[in-house]
């Protein structure tokens, strides 16, 4: 029994091995092997199970993963040098095999970078063992158990491996490592591009253990590909040529049908899975990588010719071991015609596009316009004074208010009880409608009864709401109530200096020919990506329906549309001048038929500018990622 230090470069395995905290990254390692080994199995005229079942205890601080294969096993040489060789000395590289080692990160490395573990392995009636930790300085060590021995009835019931297999496992102790949910787990086993292959071929169950007790199944794991069309193949046949000799590869292109891919990372569903031989390389779309119109797009590529390369010694995979290395002339040559055989199929989703009717944006973005946009429906009543008549756009609509306060502006002094009143035409709101109230109001400043949400059927035929406000001290506050698409806001001040005799409180609700200013109809009830063909304009205002409406038929505005409807987070800084323009254009115009300058060029240019001055920062700062 002896304890050494692993033979082979420190650097090497330490650098390796911070790509490896990762429980999922680990497992690829650990399936991959159990799979070359299978398939060895098979190339000699053997018949294997092909199960690899991986055990995975979760606790707080740490976890324990264990997979345990029915393949060949190892013997105590050859699971000693498995801690010698890398890359450059594996099978692959040899000429001696067709699997995926050139491009592996090793067993070795998996292990050190969770934590430490033990190999298991029994092969020809013999048991070996071997431990793999670090020392007190950090360096990568082992311990090989004093070689082999006769395996014993007990090592296989203990292990689960009926005739020959090899059995890892692994303690999750490095504090960078995520410990991963079981059921997460298992969904990054099933997705992940370097198993999707594997997957089909091998039985894989996961096991949810509890102190060593099974609590769940996962049942055989198995990659769901989603409803697609076909565009090219299956196997379309194509090929390359480099250095003058012509290559072979088939592709299969298909285009996802009512299902979102995932778009990046390791459990990547869009795009292309680069197999050769039985390793999976990478998963991309080559020159069309990233493109708007390939979010739908799917398949795989199978080229013989870049594991033969791997195994030349030639550089095909990156020096991240992170896919091909693009820099690489065979691979250069080999993307270049997988991108000219999809390149008619990635211009068709592109030309969609063009006729797109309707794009969305996501939560986020969608709520930073609806405060955008209630924000400049009180600009434009508060500060600029436009208010909108009630039930049409016209100015012979009826001028009643829907919702009001008695006056937008209460001062009054302090320790003198008032009266807040709220008026409400039910004839004006849908009956289904509910107040809702907002506002900032200092617990100094005392509300009886406290605002609270109504339904509008409550109120039955009351058409004023009141409240008695009193304040002890001076104090500030704003009220806002909602009703469907009607808003009111007030302002209540309570100060020493105020008469305790302000005019009453009470307005009488006949009609006026002036609609009062505390009244607020949204001049911007929200917005619709649509397409406006014939309109050159990016934006425009639809007043019928008080919306902005961003035409999808516009260059500037499809390039950051994709291929699922949705306009990119990452452009709201055009969001930003297409609202910007949209509603300073909209208060211009009305500024100027109040002031009755309506047709004056210069000056609707003059009041747009200040517009743009006075609220533009705050359009901006709107669409911030706060």
């Amino acid at each position: 029994m002896a304890i050494r230090s692993i033979p082979v470069d420190q650097r090497v395995i330490d650098i390796d091995s911070r790509r490896f905290a990762s429980v999922e990254k680990a497992l690829v390692e650990l399936i991959t092997n159990s799979d070359e080994s299978y398939a060895r199995m098979e190339r000699a005229g053997g018949h294997p199970t092909g199960q690899i079942q991986i055990e995975y205890e979760r606790h707080r601080a740490g976890a324990l993963l264990v997979l345990t294969d029915q393949a060949e096993g190892m013997s105590f040489e050859r699971v000693s040098a498995i801690l010698t060789y890398g890359g450059a000395h594996s099978p692959l590289a040899r000429g001696e095999g067709t699997g995926r080692g050139y491009f592996g990160r090793g067993l070795k490395q998996a292990v050190y970078g969770l934590g430490h573990g033990w190999i298991e392995t029994i092969r020809d009636g013999r048991y070996s063992r071997i431990e793999l930790f670090r020392g007190d300085n950090g360096g990568y060590l082992y311990e090989d158990g004093g070689g082999d021995r006769a395996a014993t009835p007990h090592d296989h019931d203990r292990l689960g491996i009926i005739e020959h297999g090899t059995r890892v496992s692994i303690v999750v102790e490095n504090a960078h490592a995520n410990i991963s949910l079981f059921r997460t787990l298992v969904t990054a086993v099933r997705d992940n591009i370097y198993l999707r292959d594997i997957l089909a071929r091998r039985e894989i169950e996961l096991l949810n253990l509890q102190q060593r007790k099974v609590i769940e199944r996962s049942g055989r794991v198995v990659f769901e590909e989603p409803p697609a069309s076909v565009l090219l193949g299956p196997d379309q046949p194509g090929t390359f040529s480099h250095d003058g000799v012509d290559y072979a590869f088939t592709i299969t292109l298909k285009r996802a049908i009512g299902v979102e891919l995932t778009l990046k990372g390791d459990e990547r569903t869009n795009g292309l899975v680069v197999i050769s031989g039985m390793a999976a390389l990478d998963c991309q779309l080559f020159e069309h990588e990233n493109q708007t119109g390939t979010e739908y797009l799917f398949g795989t590529v199978r080229c013989p010719a870049l594991i033969a390369q791997l195994g030349k010694g030639e550089a095909i995979i990156s020096d991240e071991r992170e896919g091909l290395n693009q820099r690489h002339p065979f691979v250069l040559a080999f993307g270049r015609a997988v991108s000219r055989m999809i390149a008619p199929h990635v211009l068709a989703e592109q030309e969609k596009l063009k006729h797109l009717e309707r794009a969305s944006t996501s939560d986020r973005t969608s709520h930073m316009i609806e405060n955008l946009l209630h924000h400049m429906s009180q600009a434009a009543t508060h500060d600029l004074g436009i208010v909108l008549p009630s039930g049409a756009d016209t100015q012979e609509a009826d001028p009643t208010a829907a919702l009001r306060f008695s006056t937008p502006f209460y001062y009054r002094k302090v320790g003198h009880p008032f009266r807040v009143s709220l008026l409400i035409d039910p004839d004006q709101i849908p009956a289904d409608a509910e107040l809702t109230f907002d506002g900032a109001l200092p617990e100094t400043l005392r509300f009886e009864p406290l605002p609270a949400t109504l339904s509008l059927r409550d109120l039955a035929d009351k058409t004023r709401l009141e409240w008695t406000v009193v304040a002890d001290e001076p104090a500030r506050g704003e009220i806002t109530v909602r009703a469907g698409a009607y808003w009111a806001w007030c302002e209540v001040v309570v100060a020493e200096n105020a008469t305790g005799h302000p005019r009453g409180d009470t307005v009488k609700t006949e009609r006026r020919r002036r609609v009062p200013r505390d009244h607020g109809l949204d001049m911007f009830m929200g917005y619709e990506f649509r397409a406006l063909p014939g309109d050159r304009a990016r934006a425009i205002y639809d007043p019928n329906k008080r919306k902005i409406i961003i035409n999808t038929t516009a260059p500037t505005v499809q390039l950051y549309v994709d291929g699922r409807g949705y306009f990119r987070d990452t452009a709201r800084l055009l969001l930003a001048e297409l609202f910007m323009d949209v509603i300073s254009d909209e208060l211009a115009r009305r500024i100027l038929e109040r002031s009755g300058k309506s047709g004056d060029a210069q000056a609707f240019h003059a009041a747009k500018q200040e517009i743009v001055r006075k609220y533009g920062s705050d359009i901006h700062l709107s669409f911030l990622n706060r």
